[in-house]
């Protein structure tokens, strides 16, 4: 199957990055968000990197303006009935998402693939109940989206071959390596990314080193290019205690745990860069959150 029409639920960071990844492949992408300033900010975000590419000479400014004509924005949920590939990309929250995901089912026709952006809910618990399971899957992509080059195919139980065929063919049509991986929470990334960033936040509670020195080490005793600290902050710590909390509630092991003092940081609203502060601090000159 083609997919010549996609449609993405929710326009937030990464619902506006997969709609701009698409757009410049070339394909009609409809964003829909919950109301008219939700919308308006997905319309902001792409155009803030849209101008960002022409400005650093990635894109000309005849090509950005061609991609803007190719992303229909709206709050409708029936415009998009014709899609043949719904990706949702709404917050990591398992009871919204099956809602959302059963609306979909109900308007789209039955030989479009549905999937999910999340980064850490189990496919088979959000196509729970859905008339044709085998058209549904998951498309973990990475922020931002338009830069980084992977995306993960997360089959679930039913999920038939011809779905993983088709979305593969779809990753690589807007530029993206697909892995594909089995439906367990976190997938292959996450399951692996997840314990050293809680590690990470677990030696700076407690004291053990400084964040820029933790950060430090990791990049340049092992060559990573952005240290662990830096990295939670950069993906959001609410969304980072999110997927340690599905990794838990399924494995039960204590690395994926989050730390008690990324609770306590996501609880104060401090989850990172989008809100100014994180680990470390945004405003004026960067410093790292007090531990204690």
């Amino acid at each position: 199957m083609s997919v010549e029409k996609v449609a993405v639920l929710g326009g937030g960071l990464m619902g506006s990055g997969i709609a701009e990844s698409v757009a410049r492949a070339g394909i009609e992408v409809t964003i829909r968000d919950v109301d008219d300033a939700a919308v308006a900010g997905a319309g902001t975000r792409i155009a803030a990197s849209l101008y960002r590419a022409v400005s650093g000479g990635k894109l000309t400014a005849q090509d950005a303006e061609e991609m803007r004509q190719r992303i229909i924005l709206t709050h409708e949920f029936e415009q998009i009935a014709d899609a043949d590939l719904v990706i949702e990309a709404v917050p990591e929250n398992a009871e919204l998402k099956a809602n959302i995901l059963a609306q979909v089912a109900g308007l789209v026709s039955e030989d479009a693939l549905i999937a999910s952006n999340t980064s850490s809910i189990p496919i088979a618990q959000l196509a729970a109940g859905l008339p044709r399971p085998d058209r549904v899957l998951g498309l973990h992509f990475f922020s931002p989206v338009p830069v980084m080059p992977l995306v993960e195919v997360v089959t679930a139980l039913d999920t038939s071959e011809e779905t993983v065929e088709s979305a593969k063919a779809f990753a690589e049509a807007i530029g993206k390596r697909a892995i594909v991986t089995k439906d367990r929470s976190g997938f292959i990334v996450n399951m692996l990314l997840v314990p050293y960033l809680m590690a990470a936040v677990r030696m700076y509670e407690e004291g053990f080193a400084s964040a820029e020195d933790i950060d430090e080490g990791m990049k340049l005793g092992c060559g990573h290019p952005m240290g662990p600290l830096t990295l939670a902050d950069f993906i959001g710590l609410d969304v980072l205690y999110a997927i340690g909390d599905s990794l838990y509630e399924e494995f039960k092991q204590t690395e994926y745990a989050p730390p008690p003092l990324l609770k306590r940081m996501v609880a104060s609203g401090r989850i990172g860069r989008k809100s100014g502060r994180g680990i470390y601090e945004y405003s004026g000159n960067r410093e790292p959150a007090r531990a204690g």
